[in-house]
């Protein structure tokens, strides 16, 4: 039977024309569409000089504009639009640029709650450092991101590098906060470039220049290397070697791990026991199956007679090993296991343990700073030399006061963790070598000058900082630098006493001996 509606449709002349005008206009339309996406480059910006990588959803790159991107980090929105408005206070031709290069979208919450309080003790130091008797230039911050594991360095590097002239005027980078090998490429990258660095938290000993050579020529750090926070331990806590054993991470290419396990294996290397080993995740901040492994190290803790345990691994790891001494068999026995600052994450890790560290355990580790290290109180007094209650109350003074409004709000603040303190403290050496560096009736110094300061930073040209003082050697790393040793507990880590790496605090003129 013939169907009418069929006939009607497609088989009349009129019907025929406009299908197939329709059709054609479909094919056309779909044709356009599909060239214009094989011959348009997919729009991957977020913001001035920010990008989403191909293959990541992270922005990352330098935030050009310097207006209070915040690079999509919940937590560090408050604090980007205090150092946005600052940046916005500043007229053209007054101000050199220092930018902060940290992967400030980590995935860890750890990092990321270190990251905010990063950018608020670099913003204080801007404010103060604007604010300084007109000295010149004022200073511009710019933030770099450098994504998750710093995968994505060499974006923000690249473009650094090309940030010297007009119209930002890059004198520096700070920042440079974790010890591995995207930053140390970073590092490397920068001062090839001539560009002077400014290590906030990194220790790793292989990423610093030294009598052996300069592969980082420019680099500057505020934080004690490994080898000193190991050697400052010692001192304190005089160890004997035949009642301690190491237990320590087998991946390789971790700066901060490999140079710890370095250290502490030259300070047991009178110890019975062989080492315990673990091997963590390619990524340190995953789980992974690790807590498994130190379940078994614990048994054969237990068969040893060491009394103290050095950890060389990350806080992940740490945490876990930390756990499982909570659960060990001999709880009749007491130990003390001693690490580096990777332990100022236990403070706040909510997986931990707590419960652990009322079983006749004892963790401490070597920290970078901490509020309670200069700080004026009774039944403390701190050292004469090597820092000054002064100079961490003017710390406390000036984030108070950038915290609140006109400058503020920055977000919540903590100083437990001393990451705000170390990066106030390496601005604040940045800011130095940028003014020092800059000649009388100039506004800006020679790129190439910044780097060039570092052997000056001593004696009476010390760095007075919260966090001690920053005396540097000609390498431009910090000499004899106060080593707060720190106690996680139950709350907020307790600050237990003050180590040096060389047993005593500096003489009053912190010069460093001859190498």
């Amino acid at each position: 039977m013939r169907n009418p509606l069929r006939y009607r449709v497609f088989y009349t002349t009129r019907q025929r024309i406009v299908t197939s005008t329709l059709v054609l206009a479909l094919l056309a339309w779909g044709t356009v569409t599909v060239v214009r996406r094989v011959t348009t480059p997919e729009d991957r910006s977020c913001a001035p000089g920010v990008v989403r990588p191909v293959g990541s959803d992270e922005c990352v790159g330098v935030a050009t504009a310097g207006d209070g991107y915040a690079f999509g980090a919940d937590g560090l929105t408050q604090v980007a639009a205090a150092i946005g408005r600052e940046n916005a206070s500043l007229e053209d031709g007054e101000y050199a640029t220092i930018a902060l290069l940290l992967p400030l979208t980590s995935a860890d919450a750890g990092l990321r709650t270190k990251m905010r309080h990063e950018l608020q003790g670099a913003f204080a130091q801007q404010y103060r450092a604007n604010r300084q008797n007109n000295e010149a230039p004022k200073i511009r911050l710019l933030l770099a991101n450098t994504g998750k594991d710093n995968t994505h360095w060499k974006v923000p590097v690249e473009q650094l590098k090309t940030m010297t002239g007009a119209p930002h005027h890059l004198r520096a980078v700070s920042g440079i906060a974790t010890s591995s090998t995207a930053v140390r490429s970073a590092v490397g990258e920068l001062t090839g470039a001539g560009i002077a660095p400014v290590g906030t938290t990194i220790t790793a000993d292989d990423i610093a220049n030294g009598p052996g050579g300069s592969p980082y020529p420019g680099l500057a750090r505020v934080s004690p290397t490994n080898g000193d926070e190991a050697r400052a331990l010692a001192h304190f806590g005089r160890v004997d070697a035949a009642k301690a054993l190491l237990v320590h991470d087998t991946r390789t290419g971790d700066h901060y791990t490999d140079t710890l396990k370095d250290a502490f294996s030259a300070l047991l290397a009178r110890s019975p026991y062989e080492p315990q080993l673990f091997t963590s995740d390619e990524d340190p901040n995953a789980e992974g199956t690790t807590a498994n492994t130190f379940r078994q190290i614990t048994h054969l803790v237990c068969d040893t007679r060491a009394e103290t345990i050095f950890f060389a691994g990350r806080h992940v790891q740490l945490r876990q090993f930390v756990n499982a001494l909570g659960a060990r068999g001999c709880k009749d026995r007491a130990f003390t296991v001693l690490t580096g600052d990777e332990g100022s994450y236990l403070g706040a890790d909510p997986q931990l343990d707590r419960s652990a560290l009322e079983k006749g355990l004892t963790v401490r580790y070597a920290a970078l700073a901490h509020p309670d290290a200069w700080r004026a109180r009774d039944g403390y007094e701190a050292p004469a030399t090597g820092g000054s209650t002064a100079a961490y109350d003017t710390f406390v003074r000036t984030l108070a006061e950038v915290a609140k409004a006109p400058a503020g709000p920055i977000g919540p603040t903590a100083l437990a963790d001393g990451q705000a303190i170390i990066a106030y403290d390496a601005l604040g050496a940045a800011v130095r070598a940028v003014r020092e560096a800059t000649p009388a009736g100039r506004h800006l110094p020679p790129v190439a000058d910044v780097a060039r300061q570092w052997p000056q930073v001593k004696g009476s040209l010390k760095v007075q900082g919260a966090s001690g003082w920053i005396c540097l050697d000609n390498y431009g790393n910090p000499y004899n630098k106060a080593v707060p040793v720190v106690q996680v507990t139950r709350g907020t880590p307790v600050f237990v006493a003050m180590a040096w790496p060389e047993g005593k605090p500096p003489s009053e003129d912190c010069l460093p001996p001859r190498q």
